[in-house]
């Protein structure tokens, strides 16, 4: 059960800088966008929800809104910042990166930035990464590029010898931009930032190109993905419908969660089965994806078949089971699994078939971000520039219900951000596809 206590974002004193934010609006002859500290963005948001909490208004859960404020926790002039990227790669990266070395130095006038390269290996000084300063001319054309300027890596580090190298280069806001584990990394930073009495803002941009991290809209980079797999799709189809019995088999990121296959179905809407972690399917039986792609074929003559990374992971038992440098197990390969049980299944009953097999999950990660994610992405950054000037600490921004907030890293990793078999959004892929509620 969520309460509003859950949505407390750290603080690491009193505000007393003035904001050199307000002269600068001013003489344009605008009005800065200050933040009433004391209201919230609701959690809830319908009605039902909010009044079966039977709790006074105050009393309701909601996120602290982002935003410039009116004083500053740090001394711009004093401030340095560090800047770290960690995990798989997205779309969006060197934007984020980008967008917050722009908005410390112009909006702020922070003079120092350091760019930490390799994820937390940076940090660490056995693996030999030199720390890289970041200036606005450095970064001013890597927004052109996929990838990350600083590089990454999965894995965590000690967060004693994180602390220690934050303390010796003096750096008092680190922004870090990872996925789940990256941000438990960043908990553990900041647990040690505290037990040290440290004033040290460490404030996360959440990034997963799978769009499974809780409590905000969307991830920064889905967009770019999604996009990107309905051309993949879209290659598949051509192929289907041009040979006799074609299928075209596409796969597409999703560890635990189906977002990317299930937008990039609707996006290009020729997908007839679509698979994800979220649902359970069976391949033989009356029930089962083998007859329904019978059935298809024999009406149809051709079939698109969208399967993200970590669905069907239990007809994989056969599989090694192994980890990675974060712990996360290694997936067996599904997309090659149901080829080859396809193929299988026709040969077997007599049956032509010309099956290409399509896994876009590379291309899909590396490339820029598009023009949506590169809004999304500034404007990010920006607000996470806010939030560490304001001295806000254990936290990643985020936008909930169209409104950027704060979200506290402990809630931020709480649960994993899953589609809903009972939820529209799955709703919509069955009424598009056609296919059955489920193959059991």
């Amino acid at each position: 059960m969520i309460n509003a206590a859950d949505f407390i974002v750290k603080t690491l004193g009193s505000c007393r800088v003035d904001s050199p934010m307000a002269p600068l609006l001013a003489a344009r002859k605008q009005s800065i966008n200050n933040v009433d500290e004391t209201d919230r963005v609701l959690f809830d948001d319908i009605a039902s929800a909010a009044i079966s909490r039977a709790v006074p208004a105050h009393e309701l859960p909601g996120f602290e809104p982002a935003g410039p404020r009116k004083k500053l926790y740090f001394d711009p002039s004093k401030t340095r910042a560090g800047i770290v990227t960690c995990g798989g790669l997205c779309p969006g990266f060197n934007d984020v990166i980008r967008g917050l070395v722009l908005e410390l130095s112009f909006r702020y006038g922070v003079k120092k930035i350091f760019g930490f390269r390799n994820g937390y290996q940076g940090f660490i000084a056995r693996h030999g990464h030199p720390v890289m300063e970041l200036t606005p001319e450095i970064v001013s054309p890597i927004n052109e590029d996929g990838g990350t300027i600083l590089g990454t890596s999965r894995g965590q580090q000690d967060p004693v010898d994180i602390v220690d190298c934050l303390e010796q280069l003096g750096i008092n806001q680190l922004f870090v931009i990872g996925g789940d584990g990256t941000l438990r990394g960043a908990l553990a930073i900041s647990k040690e930032i505290a037990e040290r009495g440290l004033k040290i803002a460490v404030v996360g941009v959440p990034k997963t190109i799978d769009n499974d991290i809780m409590y905000i809209d969307q991830s920064f980079g889905f967009q770019t993905a999604f996009s990107m797999a309905t051309e993949a799709i879209r290659a598949g189809h051509a192929e289907a419908d041009s040979s006799p019995n074609g299928i075209g088999l596409v796969k597409v990121m999703g560890r635990h969660s189906g977002f990317i296959a299930c937008y990039a179905a609707l996006a290009k809407n020729d997908a007839n089965f679509v698979l994800i972690p979220e649902v359970s399917f069976r391949l033989d039986g009356p029930q089962g994806l083998l007859t329904a792609l019978e059935d298809r074929l024999k009406r149809r003559g051709h079939a698109v078949i969208v399967v993200a990374e970590g669905a069907g992971q239990s007809l994989l038992d056969e599989c090694p089971k192994t980890t990675d440098a974060s712990g996360n197990a290694r997936l067996g390969d599904i997309g090659l699994f149901l080829k080859q049980k396809i193929c299988a299944h026709f040969a077997g009953i007599g049956v032509e078939l010309n099956l290409k097999y399509i896994d876009p999950s590379y291309l899909i990660r590396s490339v820029p971000a598009n023009p949506f994610d590169s809004v999304y992405c500034l404007r990010l950054a920006h607000n996470a520039v806010h939030a560490a000037m304001s001295g806000r600490t254990e936290m990643v921004v985020g936008r909930w219900h169209g409104r950027f907030v704060h979200v506290p890293i402990p809630l931020a990793i709480r649960e994993r951000n899953t589609v809903d078999p009972n939820g529209d959004l799955w709703m919509s892929v069955l009424e598009s596809t056609g296919q059955p509620p489920s193959f059991d």
